[in-house]
């Protein structure tokens, strides 16, 4: 890889490369399809979006999973994209997508180095938005991924992606 942005076929054949699964890669697909249908009808309704950032960060958010199925694997995703010699604007949204985003108090909890873990860019919350709404490879309701969180005790993180996922549905033109 390089510190150009790879296509979407090279970014999947990443995937496989560094030893994801083929269930990993076809929700990332799924995900990226979402993100990319997501992000085009932004960009049409005037909102500055890399379209083509957000296609390949959301095939690449999951990179980390080669390694764990943690929470953990957004820091691992991230090391494993700066290794490849990946753009920052990928790192950034692989480090950047769980739990409609991490705090830096929660990140210390968790062990990671002091970073910012929350989707500040509308390519990063574009694609954390569309993670949250596909489960394996498929579309499901946003109270699902609530609904876990809150029975997980992850208040906060709810909450946030409660947020998300209405700050994209007012980008998009939609009622939340």
């Amino acid at each position: 890889m390089s510190k150009n942005l790879p296509s979407r076929k090279e970014a999947l054949v990443f995937l496989k490369e560094i030893g994801c699964s083929q269930e990993v890669i076809n929700h990332s697909a799924a995900v990226a399809n979402l993100a990319l249908t997501t992000a085009n009808t932004i960009h049409d309704r005037g909102v500055n979006v890399d379209v083509h950032l957000v296609e390949v960060g959301a095939i690449l958010h999951d990179v980390g999973r080669s390694v764990t199925h943690t929470v953990d694997h957004a820091v691992e995703g991230a090391k494993i994209a700066k290794k490849a010699d990946l753009p920052e604007s990928i790192i950034s949204i692989i480090k950047r997508h769980v739990g409609g985003g991490i705090t830096q108090n929660e990140a210390l909890k968790l062990g990671w180095k002091n970073d910012i873990y929350i989707p500040l860019t509308n390519e990063e919350k574009i694609v954390s938005y569309a993670d949250k709404l596909i489960e394996k490879s498929k579309i499901a309701p946003i109270e699902n991924t609530i609904e876990k969180l809150i029975k997980e005790k992850k208040i906060e993180a709810s909450k946030r992606v409660r947020i998300l996922y209405n700050e994209i549905k007012t980008l998009l033109g939609e009622t939340p």
